[in-house]
């Protein structure tokens, strides 16, 4: 697409349990935040759609937990996040929300016309039931014992410990949620997408987009390598968007065929209050349409949501899907569980004022290729020795010299010297600069040339030093500012997209209305005589109290969480068995020779173990504990004779024995005085 007409921008729906912390504005917000406002004043026509997800299983549970209903829990936490959004300056169009009767319409209708049009499979199967909550349940309402891991707490989908994809009937003693009963097996019925019938189509438009990052391309080849299978698209819940065929009682429609339906039913929504049609943001090959997300859902907008739209027709399919990795807090992953996050409306009660500090940080951190960390170090080395240091003392100088020497007005420019007018030619860049690396969804790099304009002023005004030349040549320190001051000019308009309340707070100084993306490196933005607004400080430097009072706050929840655990009972006894049960499993030392991550997982090592009988792979998700280098060379406890299993296209011959702690950490098991390789554990 040379020049759209148009760009639909979605920033992915987040469930409605729980409030925004940085991880998730890392992930995916602010990113879209940046693109789109820079879009804006590039002058385009822009729809930017969000809005929170507020059915499926996580809903359910948390109301369960709390005793509520899922429509209380949904909307208490509606209140806060599109508050929290609104306060950090996200601007989307519109944040709706999908429990609304608009998008239950919409939905039902979508799955009406791909049934009426024969697209859905029909599969009649056996699903665990819960006799006494008397209802079937969802993948995340049964948890057992991993076959793969041994963890006794994988759920119905996935084993969380190693990271393996599970169907509820391959879990070992599988247990009910609700009720904690062992479930039943009973016939239902349920409708799912062919994806294996549209995977050539699938394979097509992903092999028309080789522009798109190698994590979102990767993930996908992947999955189509492995070959694409049929996906139910309702479940037996009572929560959702209810199935509107004859016979479908108690069935809802997939959490992940209503959700992404509300990009399209948020646009109808906003398109109607705007008194414009829809349709040119979803069914025009003039649109461009991004769609923001975090990693974790590659397959659900690049597979899935494609399917859907291809068959039902008439939708125009994502131009790119520029998903990013995880933010990491202070070395450790990010958990809602653990309370181990840095939430949002937190931060903006107790750093009134200081959105742009957070946005700068997170920005320079973003996840674009790897997983980042973020810290409270860092947040203040960037505030301190960027954002102060740099970017507020350019403008601060320039304004006070200004003041002092020209009573607040813009002095006219006179015989620009040679420095001048390369100082004014390399600012005509950066608008290009930077904004070819926003297309480019390269964030990190347009900040950093943000910053390099900065260090151009500063460079500029240290070389020159007008407060020393004012003494001999009053003109040439006119021109030196004037050009200067043209400078801030164009800083205020091409930070808007990063930091726009610090935008607006120097626009307000200038007293000029920022120009247009492309005029904002023009030499005349400020005209000789222009009076000038209050001058003031842009940034405050971060105290080490402060970061220390923060690191202090996640330290005692750590503790917290780590006294609760303590106190937590052990988990019982399980039945008891014979010798002989005992005595078929071939427990062996070993030692491991090499180690690396499995790719495109979170969580699994692939290990290559000397067991003194053979050298043989084994697959371990340990990956969130112990990293390749530090396992080469460690002896370890090996189940042997445990039959091979693939885990992620990789033969896994044996198990490595672990302890779980109450957090459900894992630890190696270890001999302690160096044994033999392949001594027996008796």
């Amino acid at each position: 697409m040379l020049s759209p007409e148009r760009y639909t921008v979605t920033a992915a729906l987040i469930y409605a349990n729980g409030p925004i912390h940085i991880g998730h504005l890392a992930g995916c917000y602010l990113p879209a935040d940046i693109y789109v406002r820079y879009l804006r004043a590039c002058g385009k026509d822009v729809a930017f759609i969000s809005g929170t997800d507020e059915h499926g299983v996580p809903i359910t549970l948390k109301a369960r937990k709390e005793g509520k209903t899922p429509q209380e829990v949904v909307d208490h936490f509606y209140g806060i996040i599109k508050q929290s959004f609104e306060d950090f300056g996200i601007s989307f169009d519109i944040y709706s929300r999908t429990s609304s009767p608009h998008h239950h319409q919409v939905a039902s209708d979508f799955f009406l016309k791909l049934y009426n049009d024969g697209v859905f499979t029909e599969e009649v199967s056996e699903q665990y039931y819960d006799a006494e909550a008397s209802q079937f349940l969802a993948d995340r309402y049964i948890m057992g014992t991993c076959p793969n891991c041994s963890n006794e707490n994988a759920y119905g989908d996935q084993c969380e410990r190693c990271g393996s994809t599970l169907s509820p009937k391959e879990l070992i003693n599988p247990r009910s949620t609700l009720s904690g009963s062992v479930p039943e097996l009973r016939t239902t019925r349920n409708w799912s997408l062919p994806l294996d019938k549209l995977q050539p189509a699938l394979e097509t438009y992903i092999a028309s987009h080789p522009e798109w990052k190698s994590n979102v391309s990767g993930q996908c080849r992947s999955w189509l390598q492995q070959g694409l299978q049929p996906r139910a698209m309702t479940r037996d819940l009572d929560w959702g968007v209810k199935v509107p065929v004859e016979g479908a009682d108690g069935k809802v429609l997939y959490v992940w065929f209503d959700a992404p339906i509300g990009y399209i039913t948020f646009t109808q929504e906003w398109a109607q209050q705007q008194g414009k049609p829809w349709e040119p943001y979803w069914m025009d090959d003039k649109t461009q349409i991004v769609h923001f997300i975090g990693k974790d859902n590659i397959v659900f907008h690049c597979l899935i949501f494609p399917a859907m739209l291809m068959t039902h027709g008439g939708y125009a399919l994502a131009d790119n899907v520029p998903a990013m990795e995880f933010m990491n807090l202070e070395g450790d992953k990010i958990s809602t569980s653990r309370d181990w996050a840095v939430w949002l409306h937190e931060y903006l009660e107790e750093f009134p004022g200081q959105q742009d500090v957070l946005r700068y940080a997170l920005c320079s951190a973003m996840p674009e290729t790897k997983d980042n960390d973020f810290t409270w170090a860092d947040f203040q080395a960037r505030n301190n020795n960027e954002l102060v240091a740099i970017l507020g003392n350019f403008v601060n100088r320039v304004l006070v010299l200004t003041q002092k020497y020209f009573d607040g007005k813009v002095p006219a420019a006179n015989t620009l010297s040679a420095e001048d007018q390369a100082v004014l030619q390399a600012m005509s860049g950066f608008p290009h600069k930077i904004g070819e690396a926003i297309d480019q969804y390269r964030f990190r790099e347009a900040l950093g040339e943000l910053m390099n304009l900065a260090r151009l002023g500063n460079k500029y005004l240290a070389d020159a030093e007008p407060w020393k030349l004012i003494k001999t040549d009053e003109a040439a320190v006119a021109s030196i500012l004037h050009v200067a001051l043209q400078l801030c000019a164009s800083l205020s308009s091409l930070m808007e997209p990063f930091m726009p309340f610090t935008a607006k707070k120097l626009a307000d100084m200038l007293a000029h209305k920022p120009l247009a993306w492309a005029e904002a490196g023009r030499a005349d933005q400020l005209v000789a005589g222009h009076q000038l607004g209050q001058a003031g400080l842009l940034f405050s430097k971060v105290e080490d109290s402060v970061v220390q009072q923060q690191t202090e706050k996640l330290q005692a929840r750590k503790a917290a969480r780590e006294a609760a655990q303590q106190e937590a009972p052990v988990n019982p006894l399980k039945e008891t068995i014979q010798y002989d049960d005992f005595g078929k499993m071939d427990l062996r030392v070993g030692t491991v020779l090499e180690a690396e991550k499995v790719a495109k997982t979170k969580k699994l090592l692939k290990l290559l173990v000397d067991t003194g009988v053979d050298q043989r792979v084994i697959v371990s998700g340990i990956a969130e504990y112990y990293t390749p280098e530090s396992l080469v060379g460690q002896q370890v406890l090996v189940l042997a004779n445990l039959a091979p299993r693939a885990l992620k296209g990789i033969d896994s011959h044996g198990m490595l024995l672990m302890a779980e702690d109450s957090d459900g950490s894992l630890r190696l098991m270890q001999p302690q005085n160096g044994a033999r390789n392949g001594s027996v554990v008796a």
